[in-house]
């Protein structure tokens, strides 16, 4: 039996951006273990599915909506979670969302869009949650969305990529002040690969520029055709941090050639290498 069935099977689960995508997996796969799972989301109606997908399934959970790129939104979520169930066993800052263009022709409505949700959202959920999990005296897990884009660089993904080194760099200093003040929270650093979401579908490029359609298309095709299953990926992420690993993949092979290849790029001091897979969508 794997550990995930031992450690997340009671209790209470909190994740953001669960409406859709790696979030709503998530959500299912921690009720499905036995959690009371606590989706959030800034679409009212996105959240509410996942719920009616949870209990359908005989779970429990709950739907809240919440703008994590508001700090308040991040306190008054952890205030209401605790307040009527009085701890939080697992914290999974998911929410996030692409954006695609060349870093001078983004909008600012869009910049700040991408910066406040990506690396504010995370942050603010783990500032808002953990001086009540500390208190609480309890056992818990937190994870971050990182990314094989943290360890890397793409053109035409910029703001994303930076978010994502953000959040990879925050969940290191995190794992250490754990350790440092000897608390029992484990702290990931949740690393997807390629999966099958719609991060990069139409839609979700509202206020990009319009230079940027060709290359979210490309991606969301590629995505959709070569992607793992969302579920797949999930099971995966929880299992390995009820192993209470830092480092949580969903295609360890991708993350090892990625990280291999920033290793090289810093120890050489080399100028930054562009991706093949950037060529190839500026080719299509």
């Amino acid at each position: 039996m794997a550990r995930d069935a031992a450690v997340f099977k009671d209790g209470v689960a909190v994740i953001t951006g669960a409406g859709s995508g790696i979030g709503a997996g998530l959500a299912r796969r921690a009720g499905a273990l036995g959690m009371t799972v606590i989706v959030t989301d800034v679409n009212a109606a996105s959240a509410a599915q996942t719920v009616a997908a949870i209990t359908a399934a005989g779970g429990k959970a709950e739907a809240e909506r919440v703008d994590v790129s508001i700090p308040e939104e991040m306190d008054r979520l952890a205030e209401l979670v605790f307040a009527r169930h009085g701890e939080v066993r697992l914290l999974i800052n998911n929410a996030g969302i692409e954006t695609v263009g060349n870093t001078w022709e983004v909008p600012t409505a869009r910049w700040e869009a991408t910066l406040n949700i990506n690396i504010h959202g995370v942050i603010h959920g783990v500032r808002a949650f953990v001086p009540r999990i500390i208190a609480s005296g309890k056992e818990a897990w937190i994870g971050n969305l990182s990314s094989v884009g943290a360890f890397g660089q793409m053109p035409g993904q910029t703001a994303y990529t930076v978010t994502k080194h953000a959040v990879q760099a925050f969940s290191e200093c995190l794992y250490l002040e754990m350790e440092l003040k000897s608390l029992p929270i484990h702290v990931s650093s949740i690393v997807p690969g390629m999966m099958r979401t719609n991060i990069f579908n139409a839609e979700a490029g509202a206020g990009e520029p319009a230079s940027a359609s060709g290359h979210r298309r490309a991606m969301f095709e590629m995505m959709r055709e070569h992607g793992m299953d969302i579920d797949e990926g999930c099971r995966l992420f929880l299992e390995q941090m009820a192993d209470g690993q830092f480092w949580v993949h969903s295609h360890p092979d991708m993350s090892e050639e990625i990280i291999a290849g920033r290793i090289r790029f810093l120890q050489d001091q080399i100028p930054p290498i562009m991706p093949d897979l950037a060529r190839q969508i500026a080719v299509d």
